[in-house]
């Protein structure tokens, strides 16, 4: 009698993470920009680093070759700015969903239902490595714990979700990782889940995990010191005004977390609203010109064409350079607050 596997359909071997890497590899010259990179963020979270860290780009990434062109003005930008916003890309590949929805790149880079995951995570590293050429750090959120050991090598920056901040597997998983990582507060607006996963992420762990060899393995890590809480509003509101900033700073240093404070212009702080999108940046950097040190940065989704677009429909009805997830601020209005950070800064 069958007792196992009752509800599974398929099951696909994907290519172990040392072979995908191999296949696909970064140059001596990628490396060290990651290095650098890595190195640039870690000390403006604790401050030796004056500029303002921006993490800006698509909701995610669906379309590769909008992406680029995406990438390549977002670099272009990014060099006039360079000696006080320090501008990271987001490179999106996964997407958490509510109920059910498009998951992401890597989970269906075809966009139609075929689930091809090794194309994806191939699709994934390709991409990387163009935005790195172009000059441009990276930023994704880590969502499915195995991905790391395919991409995560190629990442600058990343974040743990609302949906996931009190997971303990995620928590686990960013103990181990090399990059510095933002964990958002809950859905629902709490603090404290958030502040709780930077104290466990900083800390040694051992978990399951997955090997380069793609085995079954326990994992034992030293910990993530850099790690920070990004605020993105919740079901009680926004929380990216200067009373909620001050509260923040005073929940971290009461649980000895680090208290430098990213904050989401997207998501519930804007209502989901790419109108109000804007707006609400403006607030997060003038508190930052005002001399508030402990706002380090901020996230922005942005795009070639404002807004989003319903999904699924047929590809070739889809406008080019449009989010298919959440709604997104176009490419002037982003011009446009970069350099208003630029003067106010």
């Amino acid at each position: 009698m069958q007792v196992s596997d009752l509800h599974i359909t398929k099951n696909v071997p994907l290519p172990s993470p040392a072979d995908m890497i191999s296949e696909i590899s970064r140059s001596d010259q990628q490396a060290k920009f990651m290095s650098e990179s890595r190195e640039i963020i870690r000390n403006i979270l604790n401050g030796t680093d004056p500029r303002f860290l921006l993490i800006v780009g698509p909701c995610s990434i669906h379309d590769t070759k909008a992406g680029i062109e995406y990438a390549e003005k977002l670099a272009a930008l990014a060099e006039q700015v360079k000696d006080k916003v320090y501008i990271v890309m987001r490179v999106y590949f996964e997407k958490p969903r509510t109920t059910v929805g498009w998951k992401g790149l890597i989970m269906d880079p075809n966009l139609d239902g075929t689930d091809d995951i090794a194309k994806g995570l191939r699709q994934a590293r390709q991409f990387l490595l163009q935005v790195i050429d172009l000059g441009l750090p990276t930023a994704t959120e880590l969502l499915d714990p195995i991905t790391p050991q395919y991409i995560a090598d190629l990442i600058s920056w990343s974040a743990v979700g609302a949906r996931t901040t009190e997971s303990q597997t995620h928590r686990q998983m960013a103990s181990g990782l090399s990059m510095p990582l933002g964990f958002k507060n809950t859905t629902t607006g709490d603090l404290i889940a958030a502040v709780n996963a930077i104290n466990a992420a900083t800390q040694p762990q051992t978990f399951l995990g997955v090997s380069d060899q793609g085995v079954a393995s326990a994992v034992t890590t030293s910990g993530n010191p850099d790690c920070h809480i990004i605020l993105r509003g919740g079901d009680n509101g926004p929380n990216y005004e200067a009373s909620h900033v001050a509260k923040t700073v005073e929940t971290l240093s009461a649980k000895g977390a680090c208290d430098s404070i990213m904050i989401d212009a997207s998501h519930a702080n804007c209502q989901k609203n790419n109108e109000l999108m804007p707006n609400v940046y403006r607030d997060i950097f003038r508190q930052r010109a005002e001399g508030n040190t402990k706002v380090i940065g901020a996230m922005l989704e942005s795009h070639l064409v404002a807004g989003n677009q319903k999904f699924p429909q047929p590809l070739e009805d889809l406008t080019y350079g449009q989010s298919i997830t959440d709604k997104c601020i176009d490419w002037d209005t982003t011009v446009e607050l970069v350099n208003e950070t630029y003067a106010a800064l």
